[in-house]
């Protein structure tokens, strides 16, 4: 492992204790795998590509802990998170006769982890998992803090569950192999941290941006050790979502939107996320919470990322309509995640009207 990226981020809430292990070439480091839930089997669900290169590895550092390990293959792509996958996880468990102590390995993005997560959380009831991110989105994101769940065709991650991992390991070495799509839509997750919890972590990205996508090792582990520290902060306060972890949403009211108007995986979701804060800035700008600089300072940021910052074309109630089904949406008034002032968000309820002149504004940049 390299010194330079080794840490641990510690995430504590009512679910569960559990670190965050953030270095080079944990895969293959035994540390990284002792102390977990012991069993007789574990299974290891992946994706075709990520298993091809990581799946052996992790099986290899698995060998002295557990008896039997499987290793299953789920189709590629957010198309593919729905119960369809999720029913494939259950057929394998139940063909192989594993207990409620099988450990389940979620190896790869936030799909797989979503996936994994969820059908931990109810096969049997539920069993332990652990949580193998190899995409720089799920290393900063979806792999903290126990959100699970699949999609439903009406909208994204609908069906799910709040379910700890018993540890997350970072292994920053496969981010060497994400393809620079992957790497700008992980970014976006990233950059959400700056506005809403951190203005100094947003000067830090903005100055050390060339460094994050060419990959710098320094820059990344800075990058993913920050952005986990402010989520472990956030979903130790508040785990099931009731208050302030809805600050972590910032920018997904209309990313969620577009994914799913778009058709799911059209947009990858951190390509409809830098794009859902650019418009929820400016919506922030609109009803005049942060000065219009702000905002555009953020969009700038976005693009720099290799994101997109013009909203695709979409109806006015078409984007209305889905966003309603936003799991903020409180009696079918539209709540957003707003910037209050630089690096403070909140929850707050905006107008149709200015929510649809924000969007004109965007669809025609």
């Amino acid at each position: 492992m390299n010194a330079l990226s080794e840490c641990r981020v510690a995430v504590a809430t009512p679910g569960g204790r559990y670190d965050i292990l953030i270095g080079d070439g944990l895969l293959h480091s035994a540390p990284a795998w002792q102390g977990l839930p012991r069993a007789a089997r574990a299974l290891i669900v992946s994706n075709p590509t990520v298993d091809a290169a990581y799946g052996s590895a992790l099986q290899a550092a698995l060998a002295p802990h557990y008896a039997g390990i499987d290793r299953l293959r789920l189709p590629d792509g957010e198309a593919h998170k729905d119960w369809a996958s999720l029913e494939r996880i259950f057929d394998h468990l139940l063909a192989q006769g594993c207990d409620r102590k099988t450990v389940l390995f979620a190896l790869g993005g936030g799909v797989v982890g979503d996936m994994t997560g969820f059908a931990a959380a109810t096969y049997m009831r539920g069993v332990p998992f652990v949580q193998v991110p190899t995409t720089l989105l799920a290393q900063v994101d979806s792999s903290v803090g126990g959100k699970t769940a699949i999609n439903h065709p009406r909208g994204k991650n609908m069906i799910g569950a709040f379910y700890q991992p018993a540890r997350v390991v970072c292994d920053l070495a496969t981010l060497d192999t994400l393809p620079p799509r992957e790497l700008a839509a992980g970014l976006a997750e990233v950059i959400k941290y700056g506005p809403i919890a951190d203005l100094a972590f947003l000067d830090w990205i903005e100055a050390n941006l060339p460094a994050l996508l060419a990959r710098d090792r320094a820059a990344l582990a800075q990058a993913v050790r920050r952005s986990c520290e402010i989520k472990a902060r956030v979903v130790g306060a508040d785990e099931r979502e009731s208050g302030l972890r809805a600050i972590l949403n910032f920018g997904h009211t209309f990313g969620h939107a577009i994914e799913t108007g778009l058709g799911y995986g059209a947009w990858l979701h951190g390509e409809a996320v830098g794009c859902g804060m650019v418009l929820a800035a400016d919506l922030s700008a609109e009803l005049g919470l942060v000065p219009a600089q702000f905002a555009e300072r953020l969009a700038r940021l976005i693009a720099a990322a290799g994101l997109p910052v013009v909203a695709p074309p979409m109806a006015g109630e078409r984007w209305l309509e889905l966003m309603r089904i936003d799991k903020k949406a409180e009696g079918g008034e539209l709540r957003f995640v707003l910037i209050e002032s630089p690096g403070r968000a909140a929850v707050r309820a905006a107008p149709d009207a200015a929510v649809l002149r924000v969007i004109a504004r965007r669809t025609r940049a």
